[in-house]
């Protein structure tokens, strides 16, 4: 397992007071690090780079130098996430703009870190996993609308009954997937894109060998009902080659189903081992 900070948030109550053994230093991307504080991750680069997003604060096509990970309690409920993702930034004196902030419930020691290099490119991906929203993607369960009123199943499918004992109110309850990439090179716009569905599929993959099954009607899940994802890329390094595509058989893309499958897989086993060790439900 890479667990960077399993250690740090376990013997100190306030890693934010111990930079020196709370952060990781990048060996593929000169200057990235990743540092533990005591409610956050913060991934921050030495430049501001492109990145695709769809995190709750800091969506879209963006251009951004740091990338928060923000833990809260499984009971988090609240209207405006980005209003608390300001004040919190606010708070830790943190500029708001060029920057993407997730939201989870993991435990932040279960952070999980790998790291790929290439002659194309440099990879590191840095993951939370907790599933317990886990949702599978097609299947008749409870939705939303815009406005976050729930309206029952919606999926056009025979209604799935109620067998696992879990109310429709964990669709919006934290746990959630947040997966941060890095990547040193170059790439278009269209690559960028393919790239974030091939981290898609290994998540799918990492949760069904994992057991892991949608929190309403026992299928294998595909994810949870809050999954995020950042890609962020530096396309600093002229020398290297444009990589125009990233599906899973190219060289890009393989990296990023590994790394994505290893991090999810070891956050996960993290997680469990610490239920199983502490006897939680």
């Amino acid at each position: 397992m890479v667990l960077p900070f399993f250690d740090i948030y376990k013997r100190c109550t306030d890693v934010q007071t111990d930079h020196t053994h709370a952060e990781y230093r990048s060996s593929v991307w000169p200057g990235l690090r990743i540092s533990a504080y005591e409610r956050h991750i913060k991934a921050s680069s030495p430049s501001v780079v492109k990145a695709l997003s769809s995190a709750v604060y800091g969506g879209g096509m963006i251009e951004l130098d740091r990338i928060f990970n923000i833990y809260v309690d499984r009971h988090y409920r609240c209207d405006d996430p980005p209003r608390d993702i300001a004040d919190l930034l606010s708070e830790w004196q943190e500029q708001q703009d060029q920057c993407a902030g997730l939201l989870t419930a993991v435990r932040l020691k279960h952070t999980a870190i790998q790291e790929y290099k290439s002659d194309e490119f440099g990879l590191l991906c840095c993951t939370t996993a907790g599933v317990s929203n886990a949702a599978r993607a097609g299947s008749a369960r409870t939705v939303f609308d815009a406005a976050g009123n729930e309206i029952g199943n919606e999926t056009g499918h025979e209604t799935m009954p109620q067998k696992y004992g879990r109310s429709s109110v964990l669709s919006y309850t934290p746990g959630t997937i947040n997966i941060m990439l890095w990547m040193n090179g170059r790439m278009t716009a269209g690559a960028m894109v393919n790239a974030i569905q091939t981290a898609v599929e290994a998540k799918a993959a990492a949760l069904a060998d994992f057991g892991v099954v949608d929190s309403e009607n026992g299928l294998t899940a595909t994810g949870t009902t809050t999954d995020a994802i950042v890609l962020a890329v530096s396309q600093s390094e002229e020398e290297r080659p444009l990589i125009c595509y990233a599906g899973t058989a190219t060289v890009m893309g393989a990296a990023i189903g590994r790394l994505v499958y290893d991090t999810i897989t070891e956050s996960l086993q993290a997680a469990q081992e610490w239920k199983e060790g502490s006897n939680k439900p």
